[in-house]
């Protein structure tokens, strides 16, 4: 498949170099000191599922390459979608797939602002990783997995394709029955990033103090009902198992947001917990933890953003 990756971080970097080093045409996005390196020296990736290095790697600044691919990857963060959406709308194929894979749930809606729904197909995925330096990138933790799914959860030629270029990549991968139910599980679960930043601390000290892990099991609740109140169809026992899912997380393990938040950094708290709260109003579910969370960062991100 010809293939862009827009936004060649920890995520795109990592899935991207799997997809190219098994053969794929694909195209980096990227910027900077990082789209310097990825010219000079290829796209490292250093995993533990083994080190490998795409060299030459294809890179650019530019978005053009979107007009002739069979998939654009929107790896980016959650708070960029629209403004990627906006810029590569006038260069999506007629047969071109759009798979977002931000943290939260907004971003095929707010894709669909911009770009006809038909292209677009929902998307997440599971994976500790970073830009370790300029050109290299870390996965730290966790199975890396993708998930995907028509919108309207149907299983159709196109997404078989994809799960087919996925399998021959060697990633994880699960073709969806409820994309929006498994966007909700994950959501459910990133939204302690805030609490990482908040509490200054790593998921195995979280976990472990049990004032602490009083208040992310509250967090998760206060999630799990917003999302039935919205129609999001989630099991029951959705919050005891992603606090069993918490205790598998490498004790230092962090989140991008956390480290955003800690470095002063931009962040993609109003698409956590700031939408937690958002929706909380609009269905009349309280939502105190995640509240104080979420204005406790306001006014970092207000900072970080000026």
């Amino acid at each position: 498949m010809k293939i862009t990756i827009i936004g060649t971080g920890g995520v795109g970097g990592y899935f991207g170099g799997r997809l190219a080093l098994a053969g794929n045409d694909v195209t980096f996005i990227a910027r900077g000191a990082h789209l310097n390196a990825i010219k000079t020296n290829g796209l490292i990736v250093k995993s533990t599922l083994g080190e490998f290095t795409i060299k030459p790697a294809k890179a650019t600044s530019e978005l053009d390459v979107v007009h002739y691919s069979d998939l654009v990857m929107i790896c980016t963060k959650a708070w960029q979608v629209k403004e990627i959406a906006q810029q590569i709308a006038p260069l999506i194929g007629a047969e071109t797939m759009v798979l977002p894979l931000q943290n939260g749930v907004l971003a095929a809606e707010e894709l669909a602002e911009f770009i006809p729904r038909k292209h677009i197909v929902g998307g997440l995925c599971r994976i500790f990783s970073k830009i370790e330096s300029p050109g290299t990138i870390s996965h730290m933790g966790a199975d890396p997995t993708i998930l995907f799914s028509e919108l309207n959860n149907e299983h159709t030629e196109r997404t078989m394709w994809l799960k087919y270029t996925f399998e021959t990549a060697g990633l994880t991968n699960i073709w969806s029955d409820d994309i929006q139910a498994d966007l909700w599980k994950k959501f459910l679960m990133i939204c302690s990033s805030a609490l990482l930043a908040v509490t200054k601390t790593n998921y195995g000290e979280l976990r472990s103090i049990p004032e602490t892990r009083a208040l992310l099991h509250e967090m998760y609740t206060e999630i799990y009902n917003v999302a039935i109140a919205a129609g999001i169809n989630l099991p029951e026992n959705s919050v005891e198992k992603t606090m069993k899912a918490v205790d598998t997380f490498p004790p230092e393990s962090t989140s991008s947001l956390t480290r955003d938040v800690w470095e002063g950094k931009p962040s993609e708290i109003e698409y956590q917990n700031g939408t937690v709260v958002k929706f909380g109003e609009k269905y009349n579910v309280p939502t105190p933890v995640n509240r104080f969370v979420y204005y406790s960062i306001l006014p970092m991100e207000m900072k970080a953003r000026q």
